[in-house]
């Protein structure tokens, strides 16, 4: 073995660069205020050595980004830590350049001979905050893409090579499959590759004009190993074990919770993200712009963070003034405390806006059903994003809170979860077809209210007055027969939420049909049921609630069949095109119950 190191020497010279590095000069003695730019070089390798390994299983496409980040996180073995690694170490280089920032200035660290050091420092910073940037869009889900779109929007606003920086950024005039190929190689290539270099160059004036020790120096100076270099380690398995922390901290509040980093839904430019922010170190800015509204809007997002990075960058230089150092540091805690003010702020904000809290939980929810869908149908090839817009339980409430929601509700809300401004003038569709939905209608206490025909001009027909003068009348052993003609009726729906309940009780079901035209229960004076009735003026109430009646209802409620030119209101959504097939198809389904599982699959489990 030594044969091997002396020959590896003798080319190399290895042994007297160790020594070098190991005995370097510590002023004052070893500290552990020095060991930011060791955790620094840690996080990064961390960062290297993990996205190279992603690398092998990500695709860049708006058809399989999405997808292959997906099978990292829930089908490769380990790949939720892999990338949770990845993710966190990139946030932890953040709050540790900070942290770096603060000991470099605090200690005048920046003055010369050292002024190379510090605004080498400085450019690596903003080369990591571009790393997140771009990272950012690289899974292609709702969170990453619309965040990334509002920054080329900013980077667009630059006066005169704006627009120009905006194509060379997203590759055309759009997002789409050279934006992620430019981000990719922005992210893997040309940033990691500039940090290197800079690593370098810092690591070299650092090694040139030795570490910048706090004044007075109360002891004696010491090598670099061993009493440094065992700080260096001990701040560096603290930084990895915070990581791992954050990747399974989730666990400890939530047993369902998934591991590692979150992955939205997949991206639709179609779907606008009402949640959309970005992520915390970058928050204070989205903040900031909002002082800054219309035509200001530049100041906010260029002039003034400009101007500030240029003090930034001539704090050397400031601080050889008389007052100089003061300055710089008045600069640099006002620009901190300001950022943590103004995060501080956003998330205040985001707790009080009841929408923001509707929009992040309606984006929890898509993002479970994403990964769902896709464990339980497998990913076609047009694209997760197809998994969603052909499944009802997601298109559904959409559908319903765009071209239903003015007049019906459904459980008392839009279908999305918000509370119209207007009052409901139609029924609840919550439970529609089902024995509990027929049961309200016929309830006295129930028909003439807002959930039923309250709102409707129908508040005071044939159907109400029965339910309120006759039905009110009833004994025991009529609304008992009244309760099997709903089941009946509620049978024709063929809903699978009851079909045990539609089996178990056939013989009731017969009877129920058989009452239906009994002069007592008086169904049959106005709807037509298993048997032609030409003189039948209300809704035609065979199949009723089946999918096949409610597609045909939907597209034509003015039809013969149901309410001819009694119709209230409702549009033909299908005969005036209002809504294409498919999107009857999915909203029916939804108002049904009928979906690909009866609830979203819980988050994977590792």
């Amino acid at each position: 073995m030594k044969t091997l190191f002396d020959w590896l020497d003798n080319r190399t010279g290895f042994r007297k660069l160790t020594r070098e590095a190991l005995y370097e000069n510590v002023p004052g003695g070893s500290r552990w205020r020095y060991v930011w730019g060791s955790t620094l070089t840690f996080a990064f390798v961390i960062q290297m050595i993990t996205g190279l390994f992603l690398l092998f299983a990500y695709s860049p496409s708006t058809q399989t980004a999405w997808e292959s980040v997906y099978y990292i996180q829930h089908e490769m073995t380990g790949g939720w830590l892999l990338r949770g690694i990845h993710h966190f170490a990139a946030q932890a280089m953040i709050v540790l350049l900070v942290l770096h920032l603060m000991q470099v200035v605090i200690d005048g660290a920046y003055k010369a001979p050292r002024e190379l050091n510090f605004l080498t420092g400085i450019m690596m910073l903003l080369m990591v905050l571009g790393l997140s940037l771009t990272g950012y869009l690289l899974p292609w889900d709702q969170k990453g893409y619309w965040a990334s779109k509002v920054v080329a929007s900013l980077a667009g606003a630059t006066p005169v090579v704006g627009a120009s920086i905006q194509k060379v950024i997203i590759g055309g005039s759009d997002f789409g499959h050279h934006t992620l190929t430019r981000f990719l190689a922005i992210h893997a290539g040309v940033l990691p590759g500039m940090i290197i270099l800079l690593i370098v160059v810092h690591i070299y004036l650092v090694r040139r004009h030795g570490l910048t020790p706090r004044q007075p120096v109360r002891r004696p100076d010491v090598a670099f190993w061993p009493d440094q270099v065992l700080k260096d380690a001990v701040a560096c398995l603290a930084v990895l074990v915070t990581i791992l922390f954050l990747i399974v901290s989730p666990r400890l509040f939530s047993p369902d919770a998934p591991l590692g980093a979150e992955l939205g839904a997949p991206a639709d430019p179609s779907e606008q993200y009402s949640a959309a922010r970005p992520e915390w170190y970058f928050l204070f800015l989205f903040q900031f712009l909002k002082y800054f509204p219309g035509d200001k809007e530049l100041w906010g997002s260029v002039i003034i963070p400009s101007i500030v990075m240029g003090l930034v960058f001539l704090m050397p230089f400031i601080g050889k003034w008389k007052l100089g150092h003061r300055f710089n540091l008045g600069l640099l805690f006002s620009v901190l405390i300001g950022a943590a003010g103004l995060t501080y702020l956003a998330y205040a904000e985001d707790r009080q806006k009841p929408e923001f809290q509707l929009a992040t939980k309606q984006a929890h929810a898509s993002a479970e059903r994403a990964v769902a869908l896709a464990r339980l149908r497998g990913i076609p090839e047009s694209g997760a994003l197809t998994l969603l817009r052909e499944d009802p339980l997601t298109q559904g409430p959409r559908l319903f809170a765009r071209s239903c929601a003015s007049c019906h509700r459904f459980d008392g809300h839009d279908g999305m979860g918000a509370l119209p401004a207007d009052a409901a003038s139609a029924p609840d569709l919550k439970g529609f077809g089902s024995r509990e939905w027929l049961a309200g209608m016929v309830d006295p206490e129930h028909v003439a209210a807002s959930n039923y025909f309250g709102g409707t001009k129908f508040k005071d027909g044939k159907m109400v007055r029965f339910v309120m003068k006759d039905v009110t009348r009833f004994d025991a052993q009529q609304k008992e027969r009244l309760k099997k003609v709903v089941m009946a009726v509620s049978a024709e729906a063929g809903l699978k939420s009851q079909a045990g309940a539609d089996r178990q009780e056939v013989t009731a079901i017969e009877e129920g049909r058989r009452l239906f035209a009994d002069s007592e229960m008086r169904c049959a004076e106005c709807h037509q049921f298993r048997k032609k009735d030409e003189d039948a003026t209300a809704p035609d109430l065979t199949g009723f609630g089946s999918r096949e009646w409610l597609i045909s209802f939907i597209s034509d409620p003015a039809h013969e069949r149901f309410y001819g030119k009694r119709n209230d209101r409702m549009p033909s959504f299908g005969k005036e095109h209002q809504l294409t097939p498919r999107e009857i198809s999915l909203l029916t389904d939804w108002i049904r119950g009928e979906w690909p599982l009866a609830e979203p699959l819980a988050s994977a489990k590792h």
